[in-house]
């Protein structure tokens, strides 16, 4: 999986040259700032590298929610000035991304801050970030839309280290009709129907698209899959210190292995103002689940 470098210095780009780079991260490269293109003040370094709490007491990350102006999963004594650091880069985050990709349609989600070194975080198997897979979320639906994700490592002298499998399209390919999760996606119909009735009560019911239903299931099971975890032919990376990368999450197959103290803004893209729809996803699947039954 091809690792594009994006030198110091980027200033915007060509029109050409910016839909080359979108259609290359849609097809699941990776965006490389070997220098963030996003400035820190000093003093806020400081304070999220000072974050010391132990694992037990955070969430699997302290979230900014943009629409609200909250933080949510923090258990310092600092939670206004959290709320700041987080909300400022949030928002020079998002700024940045519309004016890399000024041709895409945008829907802002949460902003994160990943404190914890990713080797001790005692997770749940589904929530381990070293377990190679895919992106969904399991309470906000995308309904087909793309999670593109914007990381910036803070540590100061750690590099984070991710490992990466193939993309979506060839994932979907060996495993998506074997796993058994396009059977089932389609099985769950008259479930989904039963749901939005309650919806329609105002009873409060979390409703997934198809799509949905099925990256969720394929997300858990890329992780509970022994085999594919420990497949020959991974890359591995490693980012440096203030350095910078972007990658649509659930198109690369992605794993953290180590690592502390790092940003990342989540963006989702809409499927109408892609450059490469069909290697969205939603397109993939959506074919898939239109095959007949056994196929």
């Amino acid at each position: 999986m091809p690792r594009v470098e994006i030198p110091a210095g980027w200033r915007r780009q060509p029109e050409a040259e910016a839909r080359q780079r979108g259609r290359a991260l849609e097809k699941g490269e990776i965006l490389y700032f070997p220098v963030s293109p996003l400035a820190f003040a000093p003093n806020d370094l400081d304070f999220l590298r000072a974050q010391k709490q132990s694992a037990a007491q955070y969430h699997k990350n302290i979230a900014y929610r943009p629409g609200e102006d909250r933080v949510t999963g923090y258990a310092g004594t600092e939670a206004d000035r959290m709320r700041r650091v987080l909300g400022e880069f949030s928002r020079a985050a998002q700024r940045f991304l519309k004016e890399f990709f000024p041709y895409y349609r945008f829907e802002t989600e949460y902003a994160s801050f990943r404190p914890l070194a990713e080797e001790s975080r005692p997770l749940k198997p589904h929530a381990r970030n070293d377990l190679l897979h895919v992106d969904n979320f399991p309470t906000r639906p995308t309904g087909g839309h793309r999670i593109l994700r914007f990381f910036v490592n803070l540590h100061p002298e750690r590099d984070r280290h991710w490992r990466t499998g193939p993309a979506f399209a060839e994932l979907a390919q060996r495993f998506a009709v074997p796993s058994g999760l396009i059977e089932r996606t389609r099985g769950q119909e008259s479930r989904q129907s039963w749901l939005r009735r309650l919806a329609r009560l105002g009873l409060p019911v979390v409703i997934r698209p198809a799509y949905d239903r099925f990256m969720l299931g394929f997300h858990h099971w890329l992780k509970d899959n022994a085999e594919f975890q420990s497949a020959p032919g991974h890359e591995e990376w490693h980012f440096p210190p203030l350095s910078a990368w972007m990658v649509y999450t659930d198109t690369v197959s992605h794993a953290v292995l180590g690592g502390q103290y790092a940003l990342e803004q989540t963006m989702l893209v809409r499927r109408e103002s892609l450059l490469a729809p069909e290697s969205a996803p939603a397109t993939i699947v959506e074919q898939l689940l239109a095959l007949p039954a056994g196929r």
